[in-house]
């Protein structure tokens, strides 16, 4: 299975052609739209190349979702803590963006692989924005304390209008995903899809992977969230995270795959979609092809009836008849 990348191909490639063109000042004005509803636009002037101007649109929030200032807990801090004198904020942002940030690539190192990491990180600032509360916590969670002035049910937006929550414990988080499709055929398929993924959870390959459970119902975590909170025609899906799972450089791997767990669900959902589509096309085009092959020659049967029914009389046939 397919799992997405963090760092933006988008940003990257322009950050990575500014920096290697940085001499020419070009000007430059892009927007991009990225999945969820994450935008992004970035500016350049010749005037100044060496400053990224990149302003960031985050996923609209439901009612449960806090922001702080249109931004989520512990974001402003996430940007400053990831890039240090690279970063200045500007407050306020643009217009119609929840974030803008102003990078002087001339700080970047000389060393080729440290910048190559920095612009990375810099491409990877969804991470870092939408992100920020649930690396609180389970940062909180690898040294098996609970952060402070955090609600007993937390809820984290991560699709326009969606939200999944988290449970901390000071030896546990528990992660639940209300799983929500527009389409019947998606929610029956990912309905299939995440109880299979439960199961190969199971395997003994994976013993070391988060408890994960799904159930057409709301866990028990969920008992203080409304009834709209808790909609979903694909059920509910529950990770359980241990200290373990957030040591080292775990730590940000299993925060961006838990922000983006339905992305990667509908990623795969999409795909078995077309897969199937592929197959019963191809299965539509064998069976043609043997109806073809099956058809009587209706040419040949047609010619051969008209030559019985039309048989030319011979000299010899006309004596016959009259002799009898």
């Amino acid at each position: 299975m397919m799992l997405l990348q963090s760092p933006s191909r988008f940003l990257l490639q322009i950050l990575t052609d500014q920096v290697q063109n940085i001499e020419k000042g070009v000007d430059l004005d892009f927007h991009s739209v990225e999945f969820d509803d994450v935008r992004y636009h970035i500016q350049v002037s010749t005037k100044s190349p060496q400053f990224v101007l990149l302003s960031m649109s985050l996923p609209t929030p439901p009612p449960e979702t806090v922001f702080f200032d249109g931004l989520p807990l512990g974001a402003i801090e996430a940007v400053k803590a990831a890039f240090g004198q690279l970063v200045q904020i500007h407050d306020p942002p643009k217009d119609g963006f929840n974030l803008t940030m102003k990078f002087n690539l001339s700080k970047l190192p000389p060393e080729e692989d440290q910048q190559h990491a920095l612009l990375v990180k810099i491409a990877s600032v969804r991470e870092v924005v939408l992100g920020a509360p649930l690396r609180l916590i389970l940062k909180h969670l690898s040294s098996r304390t609970v952060a402070p002035d955090v609600d007993q049910l937390v809820a984290l937006v991560h699709r326009p209008k969606e939200s999944f929550f988290l449970v901390p414990q000071a030896d546990k988080v528990t992660v639940v995903f209300p799983m929500r499709f527009k389409d019947p055929i998606d929610t029956v398929l990912a309905t299939s899809f995440l109880q299979e993924f439960v199961e190969a959870r199971r395997t003994a390959g994976l013993n070391y992977a988060p408890s994960c459970l799904w159930s057409p119902t709301p866990p028990s975590e969920l008992q203080a969230a409304s009834a709209q909170e808790l909609s979903a025609n694909a059920g509910f899906v529950t990770f359980v995270i241990s200290p373990r799972h957030v040591e080292g450089k775990k730590l940000d791997r299993t925060v961006w795959n838990l922000s983006t767990f339905h992305a990667y669900v509908s990623y795969h959902v999409k795909c078995s979609e077309g897969f199937m589509h592929t197959r019963m096309r191809r299965r539509v085009e064998s069976l043609i092809l043997a109806l073809d092959r099956a058809k009587p020659d209706m040419d040949k049967s047609k010619k051969s009836t008209r030559i019985k029914a039309f048989k030319k009389l011979t000299l010899g046939d006309s004596r016959g008849n009259s002799n009898s």
